[in-house]
């Protein structure tokens, strides 16, 4: 965790950079020194070799922080024209995660291997355990044939003196759908056909040589303009910062954001309108129901596994709720959404309701660049209060819960959660779908990040003790509304 904690550190002073840079009075000139600045002449080099190759991997950062993509051009494009045309552009689209090539450190192919901790042993259990002879003793030393080799790991066991490794690449270990490779230099490459924006490759990854497209410069634009702008704030900032969520609201407005409005309050129609769904849906004899809001779920759905999308839920998000609401309580507004969710950058995308996302990690940096005491502010008064339930979206179980307290008692809930997107977790899934039926339960809930949305990949709190802030923040609301038994309300 140490490397990956450096690393958000690192993303987090490139975004305070930007963020003053946008605040100068030559925005593109100030840009363009960002990397000069964070490593000066004669400097000693923190991460890297040298300096020269630190300011390389800066500036593809903040190539990224203005919300592009690195591509081939970057050498030779100027950091202040990509500065200019951040403030010129009308929107944003395309893919949400860029690579960082000058980050990465390409590392070493994903294999088994043998260490010198091999004693040439009699017993030639990895030889024995291995179906696909791939191992063999040569000069008293067991020897693996790549080619042969299918990564089981079954040698791994077998071996007394745990003298058989697995060479994990952090990135392509933790991406559950394999979207995640290497070219022919080495350098990671994103498959964007199987990508499911899951995040997960971000946090994986201790060099940061993944990173989210930003879209912080149209937001501190909408922010100084005469538009209204109306921040939506997900349940997982509770458990984020030392401060609550009242006084992070405070803050926001502080910076310009004309109104706050909780996420929680489009849970609660989410959970009324899953709840009604679900009681359609027995009563029709369905077996099962997957929940539909997490986003990198559903985009896994859509890419990788179509046999599900019979069985996900048709609600929208409670972002799209929330989205919704603020659009006609302040017609005209611009609306951003403030989660940890890299996933929900991609759904902000497709929601006409939804017009720019903002990480944790982002507002953190919006808080420091701002010189904002987030102890100073008041807590803020939000226009209408949401329940326990929709508070608790945040962490794995919540929506179930939430759904269940809502649910009539002729339908009644037995839920079973996917806690985290992994290779096993989208088989059983898969095999759910297959055989048209769920032993475990009949209400599932899909969460990619384990722990829920704590676990996103822009977390700045360990999501233990996130959960645990979270839950305290929900014992203060009030208890969702159950829905009548009449199916049809």
């Amino acid at each position: 965790m140490s490397n990956i904690k450096l690393t958000s550190n690192l993303n987090k002073q490139v975004l305070v950079k930007i963020i003053q840079a946008f605040d100068s009075e030559d925005f593109p000139t100030s840009a363009y020194q960002i990397p000069f600045k964070m490593r000066p002449k004669h400097s000693d080099p923190h991460y890297r070799c040298c300096i020269h190759k630190e300011r390389a991997a800066i500036r593809e950062r903040v190539i990224a922080g203005l919300g592009f993509s690195v591509g081939e051009d970057d050498q030779i494009k100027l950091l202040s024209h990509y500065a200019q045309d951040a403030v010129e552009r009308e929107e944003l689209d395309g893919e949400v995660l860029t690579a960082i090539d000058t980050a990465c450190q390409g590392c070493v192919p994903v294999r088994i291997h043998v260490t010198d901790m091999c004693q040439g042993c009699v017993a030639q259990s990895c030889v024995a355990s291995c179906k696909f002879g791939a191992i063999k003793i040569n000069n008293s030393k067991a020897e693996i044939d790549a080619d042969l080799c299918k990564n089981c790991g079954k040698c791994i066991n077998a071996c007394s003196y745990s003298a058989i490794a697995r060479l994990r690449v952090p990135c392509e270990e933790v991406c559950p759908v394999k979207a995640i490779s290497k070219n022919e230099l080495g350098v990671v490459e994103i498959d964007y056909e199987r990508c499911i924006s899951c995040g997960a490759c971000v946090s994986g990854c201790p060099f940061g040589a993944i990173h989210e497209r930003s879209q912080l410069i149209d937001i501190l634009k909408s922010v100084n303009s005469d538009v209204p702008v109306v921040a939506l704030i997900a349940p997982a900032l509770q458990g984020q910062f030392p401060e609550p969520i009242s006084k992070l609201a405070t803050a926001l407005t502080r910076i310009g954001f004309s109104h706050i409005q909780e996420v929680a309050e489009g849970a609660d129609l989410t959970t009324l309108h899953e709840a009604r769904e679900f009681a359609e849906r027995m009563a029709q004899g369905e077996s099962f129901m997957t929940t539909s809001c997490c986003a990198a779920y559903r985009e896994m759905v859509v890419k990788l596994a179509p046999e599900l999308e019979p069985f996900v839920s048709d609600t929208p998000t409670p972002m799209h709720y929330s989205a919704k609401i603020a659009k006609e309580r302040f017609p005209g507004c611009i609306t951003v959404f403030v989660g940890p969710c890299v996933a929900k950058r991609k759904e902000g995308l497709k929601d006409p309701y939804v017009d720019y996302v903002m990480s944790v990690e982002e507002m953190g940096a919006l808080f420091v660049a701002k010189q904002i005491e987030l102890s100073e502010c008041e807590d803020y008064e939000f226009a209408v209060p949401s329940s326990s339930e929709a508070r608790e979206f945040a962490i794995s179980g919540g929506v179930s819960r939430a759904v269940a307290a809502a649910a009539p008692e002729s339908a009644p809930i037995k839920p079973f959660c996917i806690d985290g997107l992994d290779k096993k977790a989208i088989a059983l899934l898969r095999s759910f779908a297959k055989k048209g039926t769920c032993s475990e339960g009949n209400l599932i809930e899909v969460m990619a990040c384990q722990g829920g949305c704590v676990g996103g990949s822009s977390i700045l709190n360990n999501p233990k003790s996130a959960g645990v802030k979270i839950k305290n923040y929900a014992s203060e609301g009030q208890s969702v509304c159950r829905i009548p038994d009449a199916v049809n309300v």
